[in-house]
């Protein structure tokens, strides 16, 4: 089973007083890239974050998100009494300095100065740690899910395109008997115009000949070539990941098509070779999102 490296999870996590949403993306990478983006609340929990995704998710350019909407108010304003205290303090100075009084009004021109207020905000509960920690677990899982079946549907692709190229090369055979019988009568039509057929040593000329199409057998490389290609099916039937194996096959499998075609010398070969090499790449571009 492959599985891609392209997918997106959503969560929803609901506590009394906060709507918290939960998301993550992936996408194309060599390694694992993590990525998080998360309000202060939870950045204490950051490090937890990333080690329960980086344990269910391998590969990939990952993208997390939390965010959330405030249901009750929770952020309390109140007085910050030790600056209004220091405040006053201050001003008593002032006042008796420069000889006047202060009076009540003096408290509403403190309020107006800078930290008189602040804000209390709760802490995160342990509870809606939990809350938050399931659904994180629960986006990370709708992620796998969607890499499965989006791997799935590469695994049908890459099926049909191995399968093509199994095709051809078994019509690659078609041509092989008419190839050597091409090349012995260009060979002796060759002899003949330059040294005449009295004079062909017609045993040496077949010993010459085994030698010289030694050089352009392909068998060798249509056993490997097919080999390949079962190797390569039966290793997207292993668990992931398996996208980096896949991709080194695929390297052998372009290798030996190179080399058929480069010793083809036959133009029916060579445009089985072009088909081929074009069912290689639509292989390589999808390997290259397989996990």
């Amino acid at each position: 089973m492959i599985k891609s490296m392209t997918g997106y999870g959503k969560a929803i996590a609901e506590t009394p007083q906060k709507k918290i949403t939960i998301e993550i993306k992936s996408l194309n990478s060599k390694q694992l890239d993590l990525n998080t983006k998360m309000p202060w609340l939870y950045k204490e929990k950051e490090t937890e974050i990333r080690n329960l995704i980086s344990q269910r998710l391998d590969r990939g350019k990952i993208d997390f998100s939390i965010y959330f909407d405030i249901i009750d108010n929770e952020v309390a304003t109140v007085i910050n009494k030790t600056s209004v205290r220091n405040y006053y303090n201050q001003f008593k100075e002032i006042a008796a300095d420069l000889k006047i009084e202060l009076d009540d009004q003096i408290f509403s021109a403190i309020m107006k100065l800078p930290d008189t207020l602040k804000t209390e905000k709760t802490e995160m509960t342990e509870s809606e740690w939990e809350t938050v920690k399931t659904q994180i677990i629960e986006s990370v899982t709708m992620l796998d899910l969607y890499r499965i079946e989006e791997g799935n549907s590469i695994m049908t692709d890459l099926k049909k395109c191995i399968g093509n190229i199994l095709t051809l090369l078994e019509s690659i055979g078609t041509f092989e008997a008419g190839r050597i019988t091409k090349v012995r009568e260009k060979l002796a039509a060759l002899l003949e115009e330059h040294v005449g057929s009295e004079n062909i040593d017609k045993n040496r000329f077949e010993q010459e000949l085994i030698f010289y199409l030694e050089k352009y057998d392909i068998n060798e490389e249509k056993v490997r070539l097919k080999t390949h290609c079962e190797y390569f099916i039966e290793t997207m039937n292993t668990p992931s990941p398996n996208g980096k194996i896949l991709n080194f096959i695929a390297q052998e499998i372009g290798r030996e098509i190179n080399t058929i075609g480069s010793k083809a010398n036959d133009a029916s070969i060579q445009k089985m070779v072009v088909m081929m090499k074009d069912e290689l790449e639509k292989i390589k571009e999808q390997t290259l999102n397989v996990l």
